[in-house]
């Protein structure tokens, strides 16, 4: 069973290259989609890991403020813890830019109360991303904080160590507090360019991941609107097409009613015929009388074998596959003069060729029925009161179309007849044909993609040319 066309026209790799598209583009949509949120959430939390360090490095500076004036122990011990805070950020910095990702870079974002399911997301962007632009200046920003943290611990360091010593004076109170909050004063815009810096970097990731995804949706719904759309024309061709097949088959089951009608009664109408001259025959003693009545049937006889020779023809025009190949032409002419040479005044008939060209790449069967009931008709519908008979055959090409050309001086065609001579089962006279020749010409024709012309004048003659295109050759 074969397959519609809208089936057809459905190919394979035209779903795949869509379907392959609107893959990869939501699979690069899901991804980056993934990856721009993991490095959000890690720029979250690195801005919270910001904070826990800036808390820490303020309250260990006040912590160290009141040791300076109080000299209380616990006072150093609550500045020393609040210090490990961004000491911890800074071990963790300087392990990841040393070693990567390890226990100790880990361990040092713990110290920096950083919660520990941000660990790996802090770890993660630090090691993948360390050399983008906006996060390679955080770090930076960041080691000079670790810098200053350095200081602040040297600061408090000689504090305590005079403090213990009791060594320390009012100058070195007011030394070191200048010290201190020079210190916090730096670190302060230290720690606001970090946060700054993540947040223009969280916002170009943002900008970015918003165009990206208006793109790859716009790429997906392309592609899926370009698919519907060769969908919907496909459906509308698949309809004109069926519409056509409909009309075709209308036409086809019209002209089978036809067919079937006028077959009947045209392959009846010998044998009634016959049986009727049989009759008489047998009653009859006149010999030329019996010959005459031979002769009728003969008539009859011949008017049935070609009858069934053009339903023959219709048959093999309807179901035969075109098959393209080197054919003769003047070949074909002569095998069908040769055929037809028993037609009654056939012999009395000059036929003229002037083949200018032979070997063309055609169907051989359409031809030789194209050439074969032109040729009969030209010998039928001959004017036998004329003292010259003639057919012209010429083949030639004109304007870049092979053209084959049969001519006459018959009958010719009155002007009333001409536009029904293709019609099915239209004749001028029935007794020298079924009036299924010319149609089975027309549709041999238009099966090798070609046209028929005919030029006629009753009384004068008649002119058939055939033209076949160039999309055969030559």
């Amino acid at each position: 069973m074969s397959k519609s066309p809208f089936f057809r026209s459905i190919r394979f790799p035209n779903v795949f290259i869509l379907l392959l598209i609107v893959f990869i583009s939501c699979a690069l949509l899901i991804c980056i989609n993934f990856f721009t949120i993991k490095i959000l959430s890690a720029n979250r939390a690195y801005v919270n890991g910001e904070s826990h360090y800036s808390k820490g490095q303020k309250d260990a500076s006040r912590h160290l403020i009141t040791y300076l004036y109080t000299q209380e122990p616990e006072q150093w011990k609550l500045y020393n813890e609040e210090l490990k805070v961004p000491q911890g950020d800074g071990i963790a910095r300087k392990t990841l830019l040393k070693a990567g990702d390890n226990k100790m870079a880990r361990s040092g974002f713990l110290t920096g109360r950083n919660h520990q399911d941000d660990i790996n997301d802090l770890v993660w962007l630090f090691v993948n991303f360390k050399e983008i632009p906006f996060l390679a200046k955080a770090i930076h920003e960041w080691e000079q904080g670790d810098k200053l943290i350095d200081e602040l611990f040297i600061t408090g360091t000689q504090i305590d160590a005079k403090i213990k010593r009791n060594i320390l004076t009012t100058y070195d109170q007011q030394k070191y507090l200048r010290q201190i909050s020079h210190i916090s004063d730096k670190l302060t815009i230290n720690e606001r360019n970090f946060s700054n810096t993540l947040g223009e970097g969280t916002r170009k990731i943002k900008t970015l991941l918003t165009i990206t995804n208006i793109f790859f949706i716009l790429i997906i719904i392309c592609s899926v609107s370009w698919y519907y759309s060769i969908m919907v024309k496909r459906l509308v061709t698949s309809k004109k097409e069926i519409e056509v097949k409909n009309e075709n088959l209308l036409l086809a089951n019209h002209e089978l009613d036809r067919f079937v009608y006028s077959a009947s009664h045209d392959l009846r109408s010998p044998i009634t015929s016959l049986q009727g001259l049989i009759e008489i025959t047998q009653l009859e003693d006149n010999v030329d009388q019996i010959r005459n009545y031979l002769k009728l049937m003969h008539q009859s006889l011949v008017r049935q074998d070609q009858f069934i020779s053009d339903i023959i023809d219709y048959s093999k025009n309807k179901r035969k596959q075109i098959i393209i190949e080197p054919v003769s032409l003047r070949e074909l002419f002569d095998e069908a003069i040769s055929q037809l040479i028993h037609i009654e005044n056939a012999n009395r008939i000059e036929i003229k060729k002037e083949i200018l060209i032979d070997r063309i790449q055609s169907d051989n069967l359409r031809l030789k029925i194209i050439i074969s009931n032109l040729l009969s008709n030209a010998i039928k519908y001959a004017d036998n009161s004329k003292e010259e008979m003639f057919i012209s055959i010429k083949t030639y090409i004109s304007d870049g179309f092979n053209q084959i050309e049969i001519s006459d001086n018959g009958i010719g065609i009155k002007e009333e007849f001409k536009e029904h001579i293709f019609e099915m089962y239209f004749g001028t006279n029935k007794n020298k044909g079924s009036g299924l020749g010319l149609y089975i010409v027309k549709e041999a024709v238009e099966n090798i993609r070609g046209n028929i012309y005919v030029s006629s004048e009753n009384s004068v003659g008649s002119k058939f040319i055939v033209t076949i295109p160039n999309l055969y050759g030559t």
